[in-house]
C-alpha cells in the first residue's frame, strides 16, 4: 500500500492544506519589526503542518526499516501536537471560544471524516470565520492525532512481533553461513 492511501496521510494532507489557507486569513504574515519577512507564528503554523504530513510520507515510504518508520510517524504526531498547541493560542490569545469536544460543532466536523473523497474543499466552509476556523482546525488535528497513535501502535507491535529490517538481515546471514558449514562438513566426509 501507497502511503498516499493511508488514512493518516489523507488527514494530514487536509490539516496542511488548512492550515496554510488559514495563516493567509488570519496570521499576520508581516514581521512587526521587519515587513519583508513572514511572521515566526505564519511560519511555524504552515511548517509545523508541512512536517506531519511530510514525516507520515517519509516513514511509510521507507520499507527497510521499521526503526526509521517509528521516528519519523513520532516526529509527525509530535509535529501536529505543536500545530494544536498554535490554535489553541490563537483562540485563546483573541478571546475566541474553543470548542468543546462533544458540542454540536465538534461533532458535525468529526462527522466529515466518514465521508469519502474528502479534501480540504470538505471544510473549506468552515474558513469563513476565525473562531470557526481554528476549532475546525483543532477538530481536524484531533483526528490525524488518533490516526497516527494507531499507526504507531500497529507499527510497534509489528516491530515487535516480526524484528526490524536489520535483525532480519542478520538472521538470513545466520542461516547463510549456517548452510555454508554444513555443507563443508558434508563434504568432507565424503
Amino acid at each position: 500500500m501507497s502511503y498516499k492511501e493511508l488514512k493518516s496521510y489523507e488527514q494530514a494532507k487536509i490539516v496542511y492544506d488548512f492550515t496554510v489557507e488559514f495563516c493567509d486569513r488570519y496570521i499576520d504574515k508581516s514581521n512587526r519589526t521587519n515587513k519583508t519577512y513572514r511572521s515566526r507564528m505564519y511560519d511555524q503554523m504552515v511548517q509545523a503542518a508541512r512536517s506531519g504530513k511530510q514525516n507520515i510520507a517519509e516513514g511509510s515510504a521507507n520499507p527497510t526499516s521499521e526503526k526509521s518508520e517509528l521516528k519519523l510517524l513520532g516526529v509527525a504526531r509530535a509535529s501536529f501536537q505543536e500545530l494544536l498547541e498554535d490554535y489553541e493560542d490563537f483562540l485563546r490569545q483573541r478571546g475566541l471560544r474553543q470548542w468543546d469536544k462533544e458540542s454540536q460543532f465538534a461533532q458535525l466536523v468529526r462527522q466529515l471524516a466518514y465521508g469519502t473523497n474528502r479534501s480540504y474543499t470538505t471544510y473549506k466552509s468552515y474558513m469563513s470565520d476565525p473562531e470557526v476556523a481554528a476549532n475546525c482546525a483543532l477538530c481536524l488535528i484531533h483526528q490525524v492525532n488518533f490516526l497516527l497513535d494507531r499507526q504507531i501502535r500497529s507499527a510497534e507491535s509489528q516491530f515487535v512481533r516480526q524484528g526490524g529490517y536489520t535483525e532480519k538481515l542478520a538472521h538470513r546471514r545466520g542461516e547463510e553461513v549456517k548452510k555454508r558449514v554444513i555443507g563443508r562438513t558434508f563434504r568432507k566426509y565424503e
